[in-house]
């Protein structure tokens, strides 16, 4: 009889423990991809607590997963190794169009700004009041050019300024210097260049650091936003637990603990996004190639004729589509 009974809970502590392994099995872990670097590897705990509250509120198992650079990120998405990942625009466009990526919101400033804008500044005292001005004037100013990796400072508006403008900044003004966004605004202030390009983070650092020197300056452009970090999931996830995800990131902040976390991050509070978010980054690395065949001396006349109607028509497209955004935003502000 004994031995029976030993039998039957015996029988039962297997079932038990079968139920538990599926059960443990089955759940659900989702790995959310950062960027480590020698420079902040404290990242785990400053995320870690949003990790957390992430795992409470969707039920999902959160594990961070941490690469040395964005390309560690790309590839475990691409191979199912990373759900989730934030990303800068470049590589959230690599994993768009290379991992099966997707764009479902994106990082904005503790302020609240979803991003930043390239601008063009002159003296306060300056005559020249827009880009029309400038480029009235181009043969006659001396223009302070970004380096020509950066992205504010050269690539934002050797698009938006000059090349829809059909102007060559190279050879338009009487003369044009590259260099750093403060030396290019101290440059702009003390009366050495007439006109430059900047952005915003840099103008709101040099009001705190130099702001006798900020208050020379004159605004005459602003870009388009430049996106904050997008952050991307896989379209292999289920809908249910995309469902789950977007809730969560479209209202953490809510709580007094939810802003504590997001302030230690450095963060503001998240928004939806879409692919939709890359149409300016696409444009600049177009407007980038396009540069790059223009100066080729590899192609010859008809290669680089046939590659640059190619670039042309990208742009354009990109441009019906931003243009087509920009019609429905009205109507709904309307």
């Amino acid at each position: 009889m004994l031995n029976r009974i030993g039998r039957v809970f015996a029988s039962a502590a297997l079932l038990a423990s079968c139920a538990m392994g599926t059960a443990h099995a089955e759940e659900k872990v989702i790995n959310f991809g950062l960027m480590s670097t020698e420079s902040s590897t404290n990242l785990k705990s400053i995320w870690q607590p949003f990790l957390d509250d992430m795992t409470k509120k969707t039920g999902l198992k959160v594990n961070a997963t941490f690469a040395s650079d964005y390309a560690g990120l790309i590839q475990g998405m691409r191979f199912n190794k990373v759900d989730i990942a934030w990303l800068g625009n470049k590589g959230a466009m690599e994993a768009v169009d290379r991992s099966n990526g997707e764009i479902f919101a994106q990082t904005s400033a503790p302020n609240g700004d979803a991003g930043y804008w390239s601008l063009l500044i002159v003296r306060n005292d300056s005559p020249i009041n827009s880009v029309d001005d400038m480029l009235k004037n181009a043969k006659n100013l001396t223009f302070g050019n970004g380096d020509p990796n950066s992205t504010s400072g050269y690539l934002i508006p050797g698009y938006y300024v000059f090349a829809k403008n059909h102007v060559d900044a190279s050879t338009a003004f009487k003369r044009t210097l590259n260099s750093s966004h403060e030396v290019n605004a101290l440059s702009v202030a003390k009366g050495q260049i007439d006109v430059a390009t900047f952005n915003t983070e840099s103008m709101d650092r040099l009001k705190v650091t130099q702001p006798a020197e900020a208050a020379k300056l004159k605004v005459i452009w602003k870009s388009p936003i430049i996106p904050a970090d997008p952050m991307v999931w896989s379209k292999s996830l289920s809908d249910a637990d995309k469902t789950k995800i977007r809730e969560f990131f479209a209202t953490y902040g809510d709580t007094d603990h939810e802003k504590a976390v997001l302030k230690e991050m450095q963060l503001g509070r998240f928004s939806m996004s879409s692919d939709d978010q890359l149409l300016p980054i696409r444009q600049i690395e177009l407007f980038k190639q396009r540069n790059e065949v223009v100066g080729s001396t590899t192609l010859d006349a008809k290669e680089k004729e046939t590659r640059l109607k190619e670039i042309d028509a990208g742009l354009a497209k990109l441009q019906d589509r931003i243009s087509e955004l920009e019609k429905k935003n009205t109507a709904s502000a309307g």
